[in-house]
């Protein structure tokens, strides 16, 4: 499944036990996960300003921005999102052709779709594999 993992997915899969980390260790590495260097930007600042960690560090992180399937969004028009970081989100799905978005975004959330394809809550993405 082509899919696009928000930042928040990410970073709590890498700090802390649960879903995410789940997610992050066993299901991301089963799809096809794509990557805009914005998100990128946004996880490695993340990483860096919030938890203290140096991103080359992290193997699982080199392993993820070396498998993902990079893309040049470009910005929505008209914008979507109360927030204009979750429309960069949306356009990288748009531009990977993704199936899914799995975030924990409630921005986003409260959309359940966009333009076809399905926004899920990191536990709504595991019910959805479950179910296929």
């Amino acid at each position: 499944m082509r899919a696009v993992f928000d930042t928040n997915v990410i970073v709590t899969g890498i700090v802390a036990q649960g879903l995410c980390r789940e997610i992050v260790e066993t299901h991301l590495p089963q799809h096809a996960a794509i990557l805009s260097e914005r998100l990128w930007s946004e996880l490695v600042d993340k990483l860096r300003e919030k938890f203290h960690l140096d991103p080359d560090e992290l193997p699982l992180l080199s392993l993820y921005r070396q498998h993902a399937t990079w893309v040049e969004p470009t910005p929505l028009e008209p914008p979507t999102c109360r927030d204009p970081d979750d429309d960069w989100v949306l356009a990288t799905a748009l531009a990977g052709k993704a199936q899914v978005v799995v975030s924990g975004d409630a921005d986003l959330l409260t959309l359940h779709s966009f333009r076809g394809i399905l926004i899920l809550s990191p536990r709504g993405f595991l019910e959805h594999l479950s179910a296929g």
